[in-house]
């Protein structure tokens, strides 16, 4: 059994935010792999299937981004997932817009999201970094994130989506360089 969590805040103003990439993904594998309809079960928006004969929950956590672990923790206590068995979509900001990179464990690098999972189940789990890149200008970084993508962002977010729906198998392999630069170099 695997667990995509996508991270974001599930405010209705919030949809477009950049700190919401980690919905839009679970979105798109939702539709791509017609996972069954989200049901709020978990402080989430959850749901199931199969994807390449492999278990799938994907879950939205409605407990708002700095509360993400407390939806996780609950979910894979309930299903025994072991923590190596969630793979985390969220923002970076230390990555340029629209580059992905897939790693194992490490730190929250700052991230209020990772960091509440981090304290819930551990740091070993996997995490899709999806960069939106650093604020030009004045913009506090708080800022940054809680502001809607523009028009060009939105549609690079849509291509990103789908690149990461069509190499997902890499992801259920856990090949994690693979599916990095699989997408990437799409």
């Amino acid at each position: 059994m695997l667990l995509f969590v996508g991270l974001g805040n599930p405010t209705p103003d919030s949809e477009n935010n950049r700190h919401n990439v980690g919905f839009k993904i679970i979105d798109s594998i939702n539709k791509k792999f017609s996972l069954s309809k989200q049901k709020p079960k978990f402080k989430g928006l959850l749901t199931t299937g199969n994807i390449e004969n492999e278990k799938v929950y994907a879950i939205k956590p409605l407990t708002f981004m700095n509360n993400s672990g407390i939806c996780i923790r609950e979910l894979i206590e309930y299903f025994k997932i072991d923590a190596e068995n969630v793979i985390v979509f969220h923002d970076d900001l230390d990555l340029e817009f629209g580059k992905i990179k897939a790693k194992f464990g490490g730190s929250s690098a700052g991230h209020n999201g990772i960091a509440s999972i981090d304290k819930f189940i551990g740091k070993d789990y996997s995490r899709v970094r999806i960069g939106i890149g650093k604020p030009e200008g004045e913009i506090e970084v708080s800022d940054y994130v809680l502001q809607n993508f523009n028009e060009d962002e939105t549609m690079g977010i849509e291509k990103i989506s789908n690149d990461i729906t069509e190499s997902i198998s890499f992801l259920i392999k856990k090949k994690l360089d693979l599916f990095s630069s699989s997408v990437n170099n799409k």
